[in-house]
Parts: C-alpha cells; structure tokens; sequence
C-alpha cells in the first residue's frame, strides 16, 4: 500500500514511449507519434531530457504520470541502461498502480528478449559489464517480464502503415476502459458511462449517432459533460454544443440556422469568424473527419437537422451524441440507439442529497428522518436534491423542519424554470393532459383514465405517449399512469393555481382542502371547475347548503375523502340537496345520507366508489349505465338494494363487501358479460344469488364470510380465484374438478362433506372445516403450492403431502396428533401454531424437515441439537480458528413465551464480533403473525455473513460471534435461544455440524406435552383414490391432465384470513 501511494499521481500523459533512440526515433516512432497527435492521444516527449547513466526524475515522473506506457523493444534496446532502468521502473508501475503497458518487438524476436539471446542478448551483456549481480538480475527480470506481455511483432506486417494503426487503435481501446476520474463525486455516474459505453461502440469506424433521454433535471447534461470529458482525447476534432433549447427562433429561421453551424464548425475548428452562406457548411468541412459533437438539450428536430442531417456528414468513427427530454425527436431523426436516464435508487437519492446539504455521502446523525423527506419531496430527482440540499446547507436540524413546509408547499424557483419550458412546449391538449394527471389522476390505472377521459376532447392514448416521451410521465408495469416525480405534480397544481389566484371557484381543479371548503360553502363554483379532490382529514365537520354544486354544471370528478382513518372530517349535506352534476368520477366516503339528491343522472358515470356510505340504494328504476366500469360500495352497511343493472354491460368490477344488510343480487348480473371480479366477502345478510351465473370474463369471485350461503354459487368454470371462507357449504359439486383455470381455491365450512379439486389448483384453503384427516388423494395435486388448514379443530393427522408443496400452514389444529411427511427439497414454510396435542414423534419429524424460511411449533425448550444454547435473546458462541467460512450459515432456534395478540412485523437477527461490531442484520423472511396459547418454538436458518461476501472479504478469525434476536411488539417474550454454525469441516471430522438442508439427527429431543401420542400410522381408504372419513370426501378428478408445477402465493394475502382494512386513498 505504501508504494502505490508514493506512486499514485495526476494522469498528464496518456502515453509514454520507452524505447531506443538510434534504432525507431526518426522513422517508426516518428510515425507513431503523428497518429497519436492526429488522434488527440498525448504523449511524453523526451526530446529536452539530457540522458545520462541513469534515468532522472523527470523521466520517472513522466512514467508515473502516464496512463499507457508503450516499450519498444528493438536489437539494440538493450545496449542502453536508460532503456534497462526505464523498463523497471515501468513494470513497478505497472504492478503498483495497474498502469497498462503494451509492448512492440520491432525487428526482433520475443524470444531472444525473454532468454537475452541473439543480438539483442549481445548487447544486453555488454551493457551488464561492469554492473553488480543485483542490478543485472533486476534487468534480466524485467525482460524476461516484458517479453511475456502480447504486442505488435514487426516481423509479422507487411505494411508498417497498417501496423502503426493497429497499434493507436489498441491504444485507443485501453484509454477508454481506464477508470477516469472525472466522475469522482457524481454519484452512480460510472455506471451511467458503462451503459454509454456499450453503446458507442469505440471500435467501430462507422458513424453512430446516440440519444441521452430523460425528464428536465435528472443529469443528463452532466452525464454528457463527464462523457465529452472522457472520450474527447481520442477524436481530433470534438465540439460540445450546450443548451440548445430555443436556439431556432420563428421569424428569423434561416438566421438561427445559419447561426447555429457557425457556432459548431467555429468550436470544432478553432476559428473565430469563419463565414457561414448555406446550410451544406458542416457537411463541406467535417465528411472527412473524425468528430465527437454532443448536442446538448435539443428540443427542436429541426435542431438536429440543420447541425446533424445524416452520417454521412461527418467521417469514420465520427461520434454524434444528443441529449433530450423528448424521444419523439431522437426517433423522428432514425436515432437507434437511446439511453434513457433512470431515477436515482433511494441509497443514490440520499447520497446526492447529502453531498450537496453535507458536503458528505452519508447523513448526519438526527437529521435521518429529515433527510429521507426532503428525498421524498424532490421524486429523487437529482436537480431538485441539489437544489434544495445547497439552500439547507449550514442549517441547524431546526431550520430543515422549518424550511420543509416551505418546499412543501412551492417550488424552488431554479427548478420552476427548468421543469416549466418542457409544459411549455406542449400543444393545448396535451397540457390539459398533463394538468388532469397532476390534479387529479398521477398513478391512475391508463384503462380507467381513458375512459374517465374519454369525452373530455383529448387524444388521450396518444398525449399518454406524448408526455411518456418526454420525460413526464411513464406507464407502470401494472399499467398506471406515474408521473416522473412529485416536483412535476407540484408544478401542474402550481399552474392551475396561477389560472385564479384569489378565486378557486373559477379554477379548473380544486385540491386545498381550506379553498374546497370555502367554494363549497358559499356556492361560489363555476363552470370552469372540472374536478374537485377534498381531503377531509384535517378539517372539522363542514355543512354545506343545498345549491353547493348548482354552479359547477361542468364538473366532471368529484372526490371526497378521508386520507386518515382516525381523523373525524366529514361533508354534510342538507336532505332537500337536489343537484349534484352528472359527474364521470363520484368517489364519496362516507356518504351521509340514505339516498343520493332526486335529479343526479348517472347516465355519464365510469366509476362509482362510495365506500362506508350511510345509503340504503343508489338509484331506482333501469338507468342506462354505457360508460360504467366500476362500482364499489364496500362496508356500506346499511346499503340493502342494488339498482337494476342490466344497461352497465361494461361493468368489470362490482365490490360489495361488508354490505351487511344486503340479502340479494339482481338477476340483472347476468347482463354483465364483462364483469371480471364480484366482490360480496361477508356480506352476512345474502341469502339471494342468481343462478347459471355463466359470465365468461369473471376471473374472481369472493364470498367468504356470506354465513346464508348453504349452496355452492353455479358459475362460469372460467373462473381463477374462488373464495367461499365462512359458509354453509356442504358440497363442492363433480364438476368443480373440470375447472381448467381454478389455481385459487378457499373454501372454509364447517358443513362441508363432499369436496371436488382440479388437479391444476396451486393454492388450496380449507380453512375451519371440519375435516379430521388430510387425504391421500390430496398427494396427486401435482401443482399445489399453498395449503391452508388452519383453525381445522377435528384435523387429527396430516399423513402425507404433495411433493410440489412450498407451504404449509396448520395453526389452531386442537386435535391435530399425528404428522408424519417428508420432501425431497427444502420448503418455505411449517406453522403449527397453537398445535398443543402433537405427539412427541410429530415434533420431532416436524423439526428433522430441511426448510428455507421458517417452522414454528408448540416447545418448551430448544431441541438438544443446538449445541449453543443462553437463557435470554442473546447467545454469544467461542469460535475455533479455521471455523467459519464466507458461505458459513446457521440455525437457530427461538423459545417465545404466550402471546395474547397477533403481531405483524419482522423478527431480525444481529449478529455482532467480540468488539461489538456489526457483521450481519438479517430480517427473518416473514411476517411474524403470532397468536400463541402456551411456549412456541420458532426454528430457522440464516447467512453468517451478506451475500456475495468473498472469503477474504470476511474476518474469519474471530474468536467469538454474538447472535442477538429482537421483534419490535413481542422482543421480551424471547425466553430461551440456540444456534448451530453449519461449516464446511474437513473431510472424515466428526465433529462437523450438519448443513442446513441435510437431515438432523435422530437423537433430537423434544419436549413431551402429556398428550397421549397415537402410534398407528396406517390410513384408510376405499381403494378407489378418495378417502372418507367422518362423513366428508375428498375427490380429484382424474381425466384432467395435470401440468409441471408453478408457484402461486401472489394472491392468498388477499384474503380474510387478516384483519380488514380499506383503503381510502386514491381515485380507484
């Protein structure tokens, strides 16, 4: 370390050439410098260094200051101890710092270089005489090092032109993959450069134009500035042409672009007033040359036409680079190949931010809390975090929380501007668009919005793609409409608040909740307004007169919600309201009346959500409902009639949930041939459903908690997912098992005595039946990923599984005794919670099974093969030198003492060296959910060390490691800890504990519960591959071929099996 930092230095040169005189300098190297210099690639020049006996320090410093050091070796390259004392210092280089050396054998062989033969070994020793043995030894090293290294051999070209080429382009090629360090302090700016790089394509003689494409103020500038920095050395002429935005003017075109090529050819050839007469200029002078030009912000394909036209206008291996917050532009030019800038991660965000307020990457500690807001606020944009971190720098934790209401609520003004000129730009539809987006629908699904759009006059699939190209929203993977970061939303409300400043009445859209509350009272909306969003969170009870909305004929979206479940705001309106406009959007929580005003026409609606509404109907009579696509009237509880929906033939999303006095559907579903999902979960009431519920497009249908509902609903065997948890089912009828596409299956009835199952379910939930054993013709289900028995308070035994099976829950299973199962593969997940009555034979299999996140089980110690064991939620282990490895993992095993509530967050594991430093934090893959009547175990395993982690990377010698468990609810339950380090001993050591997915030993003890343990371990069938016990069948249709297995789970957290809770937030 000490050398290479006596070593380490600025990079002046790019090239140093070792080599002897007499023998290349006026003709070969002569040559080869001249390609140098016409490459822009410099190099040291020796010519006044005064040579002597020995190399001086200008010399050396010339070495060390060189990025490539190039040594020709010819015959009499060793008839000089400069040249000798040269190559040693160079190969120091080379292995202190890494620095590149490439090498020329020029009329001689590498052979007599490597052995000191030939004429070239004649030379070498008569330079040796008179040398000690020390210095000798280092130059026969070095050429014998040398002479290993791949170069040019001149004995191998014909042509030394050719040769000279080859050698600049190599050259060329190792000064592009240096590390520079132009980007030291940007942040993710070398992985920026790496993707860049990839698609420049260096080597190449073509002329390749690139695009550098992202949103205002992401870095994209900054990005080609380091670009031009890095690569400009090797293109004799290079131009970086900055912030072109505007520059041709309407009125003067032919001017600005006449303008525009003087100012690029008098940059790229260093002439001042060169004249400009037609537009062919750039064309005349540059189809020859080799020229990197970067043309930044161009927001005009004019732009690039009048400085850019083709590739031919410019010579071989010519680099044209264009930066834009438009893709239409790069692609209305035939520009290929376009890097588009992505967003900061959080880590980088925060980082950036930290540079600018902290001058440091990381953050202070006390302002964490701070920070990661101020990141928030700025969408990890790097120029608002610049921004916005230089205006905090110096402030005291104090001053952040008062300036943060402040960013809060306007916009900086360098930023206003910059994001401002891409809204500008747009034509008139689009910046309606965008305004809508901002106001009213950022994270919207694109489906709805096009439909809630669709009469407003707006091209709205294309203005999607117009704002995705340039930079100002992007379409989710789940298909949302995202704007790019919250400034851009903030400078969409900004605008519709500069429309009317002291009058919100007259403004498109009205977010304030203050402003809302207002307009409302005194009736002062108008025509203008077309959507109204009011939080109700942070205000009292507001009342509102009956001609409240009687101005506002136009208003198209009326949203009236409550983003936080404990506040009390609420909107009351007066029982004689009559007028509420045939709005597209009504979304009002916590409606507060029994019916809606007499002369609202839903005739116009896409989508109706009216969540904890005190209606009892929505309307009367058959309305026509064309546009209507959803209808959520979830936990509306006394809402008992649902309107004749035979004319809402659109309609794909019908949520009624927790409608409690609900009692029927209208046998006007079955119109709905495009309704997808049907939500009546724990609607307790509902006795009345439609038969031949034949609908093709319903993928989902959710009855769980419907305690009337006595038979199975008749419905399309299109259906995916189907949740009847909490019924009175008594029969899952044959022709459930020929549903090809059922993969989710709940069906919880403590009636239940027949049941049918498509061998293709992946997620089967039988939760509280009453079933007292688990069939044997449940192991032909090939696919099954997920099975749920929990609360099955008659399950006794569970006597085989499916070997596709990942997870296994069985909680609350009172009767359960026996269990008796094994896998080929470590699974996910056993849950045995609240297993009180498992025989001691079953524990001990349970606890033998290899899984990869968790089993938890009954315990009242931790098994006897964890060799480590503390009373406590700490367990420090002594360890033997040569223990551990980087790939070293273990198992541990938790003792937790009754817990009275569930608690859902994360157990994590700390483990720490003697000194107390922190080696590993690991989050337990899980969601601790716990309920537990007496002592539970909870058994998994873990990574010593992080991923990835090399061997020498990690301190494998120390003498001690601490494993410390916590849980933020329930850490002080953990009674009892033990642990085994899984290592990878020699070979034949019997002391070597066994890896994590092999099988424990059969000595494991576990604790005895005085339950009396059921040894018969036969099961009984009718021969005919369904079981019967207790009255209840189990079937599996075997006609149906099953296929290779496929994970399912994404789904299952869907169900009731946790508590409720809606959600408020958003259009939807």
């Amino acid at each position: 370390m000490a050398l290479s930092s006596s070593l380490s230095c600025i990079k002046r040169y790019q090239v140093f050439s070792s080599f002897h005189g007499p023998d290349v300098r006026k003709g070969f190297l002569s040559h080869l410098h001249s390609v140098f210099a016409s490459k822009g690639i410099t190099t040291f020049n020796d010519q006044k260094i005064d040579r002597g006996q020995t190399i001086g320090p200008e010399l050396i410093q010339g070495i060390r200051e060189a990025r490539v050091s190039i040594v020709v070796l010819s015959k009499k390259y060793a008839s000089s101890s400069w040249c000798l004392d040269e190559l040693v210092e160079i190969l120091k280089c080379k292995e202190a710092l890494g620095q590149i050396v490439m090498t020329v054998f020029y009329e001689v062989d590498p052979s007599d270089v490597k052995k000191q033969s030939g004429v070239f070994g004649e030379a070498f020793e008569k330079t040796c005489q008179g040398k000690n043995e020390e210095v000798k030894i280092r130059w026969r090293n070095a050429l014998a090092h040398v002479a290993t290294i791949a170069g040019e051999h001149s004995l191998n070209w014909d042509n030394e032109a050719k040769m000279i080429q080859k050698i600049v382009t190599d050259v060329s090629d190792k000064l592009n993959l240096t590390p520079s360090r132009d980007f030291e302090g940007m942040v993710g700016m070398e992985a920026h450069l790496k993707r860049l790089n990839s698609l420049l394509c260096l080597e190449s003689d073509e002329v390749k134009m690139i695009g550098i494409w992202g949103p205002a103020g992401i870095g994209k500038t900054t990005i080609a500035r380091t670009l031009f920095n890095k690569i400009s050395s090797i293109f004799p002429f290079k131009c970086f042409m900055e912030n072109l935005k505007g520059s041709i003017k309407g009125g003067a075109e032919h001017y600005s672009k006449l303008s525009l090529q003087k100012q690029l050819l008098s940059e790229i050839l260093k002439q001042e007033n060169m004249k400009i007469h037609h537009l062919g200029t750039i064309k005349q002078w540059l189809h020859d040359q080799k020229v990197l030009i970067i043309l930044d912000d161009v927001d005009d394909l004019e732009q690039l036409e009048v400085l850019a036209e083709d590739p031919s206008w410019f010579g071989s291996g010519s680099r044209i680079i264009v930066t834009t917050e438009d893709k239409n532009i790069l692609k209305a030019h035939r520009i290929q190949d376009i890097y588009h800038v992505d967003f900061p991660s959080e880590e980088e965000a925060l980082e950036i931010l930290c540079l600018s307020a902290f001058k440091q990457s990381s953050i202070p500690d006390g302002f964490e809390e701070l920070a990661n807001k101020v990141a928030e606020l700025c969408g990890n944009l790097p120029l608002g975090l610049c921004v916005v971190g230089a205006s905090l720098r110096r402030k005291s934790k104090n001053e952040w929380e008062r300036l943060l209401s402040r960013i809060e609520s306007s916009l900086d003004k360098n930023i206003d501007n910059i994001l401002r000129i891409g809204y500008d730009r747009l034509s008139t539809e689009d910046q309606s668009l965008f305004l809508h987006i901002a106001c009213f629908f950022n994270n919207e699904k694109v489906d709805y919005l096009t439909a809630l759009l669709a009469d407003r006059k707006l091209d709205v699939v294309n203005g999607f793609n117009i704002l995705a190209d340039r930079s100002l929203v992007r379409i989710s993977t789940d298909g949302h409409v995202v704007m790019h970061h919250y400034l851009l939303q903030k400078l969409g409300r900004r605008i519709v608040h500069e429309q009317w400043p002291n009058e919100p009445g007259k403004r498109q859209f009205l977010i304030e909740a203050e402003e809302i509350r207002d307009v409302l009272t005194k009736g002062t909306g108008t025509e203008s307004v077309k959507g109204i969003s009011f939080d109700t969170s942070n205000i009292e009870e507001v009342s509102v007169g009956k001609g409240a909305f009687e101005g506002m004929r136009n208003l198209q979206f009326l949203r009236i919600y409550r983003d936080s479940f404990n506040s009390e705001g609420t909107l009351q309106i007066p029982e004689d309201m009559e007028y509420i406009p045939p709005v597209r959007l009504l979304h009002w929580q916590n409606y507060p009346r029994k019916s809606l005003p007499q002369r609202f026409n839903p005739e116009h609606l896409v989508k109706i959500r009216m969540p904890s509404s005190k209606l009892k109907k929505l309307w009367g009579g058959i309305q026509p409902l064309p546009n209507l696509k959803s209808i959520d009237m979830s936990f509306s509880y006394s809402l008992k009639e649902i309107p004749n929906l035979s004319k809402a033939t659109n309609l794909e999303i019908l949520s009624l949930e927790f409608c409690k006095s609900l009692v029927e559907l209208p046998f006007s579903i079955l119109n709905l041939h495009k309704l997808e999902i049907l939500n009546v979960e724990n609607c307790s009431m509902l006795k009345v459903i439609p038969t031949n519920i034949n609908l093709a497009s319903l993928e989902r249908l959710d009855m769980t908690g419907c305690s009337e509902l006595r038979t199975f609903p008749d419905i399309s065997s299109n259906i995916k997912k189907l949740n009847l948890g909490d019924t009175m089912i008594e029969d899952v009828p044959p022709s459930v098992g020929c549903w090809s596409r059922l993969d989710h299956l709940y069906i919880g009835s403590r009636s239940l005595k027949r049941l049918h199952v498509p061998p293709c379910i992946t997620s089967l939930v039988l939760w509280k039946s009453n079933i007292e054993s688990i069939p044997e013709s449940i192991i032909g289900l090939t696919r099954l990923d997920w099975l749920n028995v929990n609360s099955c308070r008659k399950l006794k035994s569970i006597l085989g599984l499916p070997s596709s099976l990942q997870d296994l829950d069985a909680n609350d299973c009172v009767s359960l005794k026996r269990v008796c199962f094994s896998f080929h593969n470590p699974i996910r997940a056993l849950s045995f919670n609240n297993c009180l009555n498992l025989d001691e034979e079953a524990r001990k299999g349970i606890i033998q099974q290899s899984v990869y996140r968790y089993i938890c089980l009954p315990g009242k110690k931790i098994p006897e093969e964890f060799t480590h064991k503390a009373t406590g939620r700490s367990i420090t282990i002594p360890l033997s030198p040569g223990t551990l490895s980087a790939s070293s993992r273990f198992k541990a095993s938790i003792l937790i003492l009754p817990v009275e509530s569930y608690e859902t967050d994360d157990i994590s594991c700390s483990l720490r060296t003697k000194g107390g430093v922190e080696v590993h934090c690991c989050e337990l893959p899980y969601h601790f959910l716990l309920r537990s009547r007496s002592e539970h175990l909870f058994i998994f395993h873990g990574d010593l060390f992080p991923q990835g982690n090399k061997y020498h990377e990690v301190d494998v010698t120390m003498s001690e490691i601490t494993f410390e468990f916590s849980h933020t609810k329930i850490g002080d339950k953990i009674i009892e800890c033990g642990v085994q380090i899984m290592t990878e001993g020699a070979e034949g050591d019997s002391s070597r504990e066994l890896d994590s997915f092999e099988t424990e030993s059969s000595s494991s003890q576990v604790d005895n519960f005085e339950t009396g343990g059921n040894n018969n371990h036969h099961t009984d069938g009718n021969g005919d591959g369904n079981y019967q016990a207790e009255g209840f069948k189990f079937f599996q249709d075997e006609n149906i071929k099953t296929s290779k297995h496929t994970g399912f789970r994404s789904w299952l957290r869907e169900l009731g099996l946790k508590v409720k809770k809606m959600n408020s937030h958003g259009v939807s």
